[in-house]
């Protein structure tokens, strides 16, 4: 038996969009994917970006400032990681590079010290190059600058 598909109009879906960008803020991306999910024609589509931009529903600046913010202080990411995230998510270069205003600079080598610290702290590795590899790699998959990460792993590990 196949699934029916669900079909809305274009006012049904305009605002479940607008549910869903103001419980959480949202990319393009993200919208057009939903759009696509719920098997909008690329015309209506449009019109409803269109309407999500004009009304504040959809502000792609304000999304890549929250994603920032809350992937450095929630996920303790790095400068790079978040970059790399947000390019995937096509955010302009413009936005990342705002969004990583958001990061103070002293509360980040402080949050980097600290997980770095708690991180060796919890490795039970007897070897110390092994040791170090293990905080190295760890780090660097947190998106946190190489030349932060060897010079704290050297610190740390000697």
């Amino acid at each position: 038996m196949f699934k029916s598909q669900e079909s809305y109009t274009v006012e049904e879906a305009t605002k479940k969009l607008e549910h869903y960008c103001a419980y959480q803020e949202r990319c393009h991306k993200e919208v057009k994917q939903k759009l696509r999910d719920m098997n909008m024609i690329p015309e209506a589509a449009d019109i409803i970006v269109v309407h999500l931009l004009e009304h504040n529903f959809l502000n792609e600046e304000r999304f890549a400032r929250a994603y920032a913010r809350g992937k450095f202080r929630i996920k303790k990411w790095g400068k790079y990681r978040i970059t790399l995230e947000l390019k995937r998510k096509d955010i302009a270069k413009f936005n990342v590079n705002q969004a990583l205003t958001e990061i103070d600079e002293a509360e980040y080598i402080e949050v980097f010290n600290d997980l770095a610290e708690k991180k060796v702290n919890s490795l039970k590795e007897s070897d110390k190059y092994k040791k170090r590899k293990k905080l190295i790699d760890y780090l660097l998959y947190r998106g946190w600058e190489s030349h932060l990460v060897y010079e704290k792993a050297s610190e740390l590990i000697k």
